[in-house]
């Protein structure tokens, strides 16, 4: 009797802890929606300033699937649509996406995916929206990226093709502190003055827990005064740094 109990008790210990398991396993979601809301004091575009050294409002939501499959919306106020591309509307940036990771070897990761960057209203003589396919490889901390838009490139006439390729690293410091150095080369074709140009970032971050992140960044090209300066407005390529915080929920 007594053997019998025990043995019932053990088997029921099992069962209860392979239906906890399981429980566990079946509540995995097949999708996970993340939201995003920050601040910065210069909204930096590949190292080119988008709101003319301004501050700018960000926010956006993130939908992943877990097949990979993922899409998002992201949004910010922006200057050089007007002060740039000459507009008299278009103050609004609003970037819609998806695409697909996978991982094609243990440590090895693929991303592929489509992205509009869509300026509401804009009347710039060669309208100022954008879309772009891009892929990208990650290995460990590495990352690297080529994008080439299949529309003309941010109000660039005759820019279709335009391309940008770049390559980061984020190395985690310890205490929440990260730093990411960055380099890119953006080629924009058939421009009359010299539109290319190559550009380095390096970002240093703070993670402060419950979705709150600080960051710094650094960042300088080579863009020619020619093709970034417009009027009043300095060089939008210059040298500068750049702080932002974010909320991540």
């Amino acid at each position: 009797m007594k053997l019998t109990t025990t043995f019932a008790l053990a088997l029921s210990t099992v069962l209860c802890a392979t239906f906890a398991s399981t429980q566990v396993m079946a509540a995995e979601p097949d999708y996970t929606l993340a939201y995003n809301v920050g601040v910065t004091t210069d909204y930096r575009f590949r190292s080119i300033a988008q709101t003319s050294f301004k501050p700018a409002v960000q926010g956006g939501v993130d939908f992943s699937h877990k097949s990979g499959a993922y899409a998002g919306v992201w949004g910010s106020n922006v200057n050089w649509v007007k002060d740039f591309a000459g507009a008299t509307e278009g103050s609004l940036e609003v970037d819609l996406y998806g695409g697909y990771k996978v991982e094609l070897m243990k440590g090895l990761g693929f991303d592929v995916g489509l992205i509009g960057y869509i300026y509401p209203s804009n009347n710039a003589t060669t309208n100022a929206n954008t879309t772009e396919i891009y892929a990208a490889l990650t290995y460990g901390p590495v990352t690297a990226k080529y994008s080439r838009s299949l529309s003309n490139f941010v109000a660039n006439l005759d820019s279709a093709g335009s391309q940008y390729l770049e390559a980061a690293a984020t190395f985690d410091l310890g205490n929440g502190f990260s730093v990411t150095p960055h380099v890119g080369r953006q080629l924009i074709p058939n421009q009359a003055s010299p539109a290319d140009y190559t550009d380095f970032s390096l970002t240093v971050s703070k993670d402060f827990g419950k979705g709150i992140t600080a960051s710094l960044a650094l960042v300088t090209t080579d863009a020619k005064d020619g093709f970034y300066k417009v009027g009043s407005v300095d060089n939008l390529g210059k040298n500068g740094l750049v702080a932002g915080l974010k909320y991540s929920f």
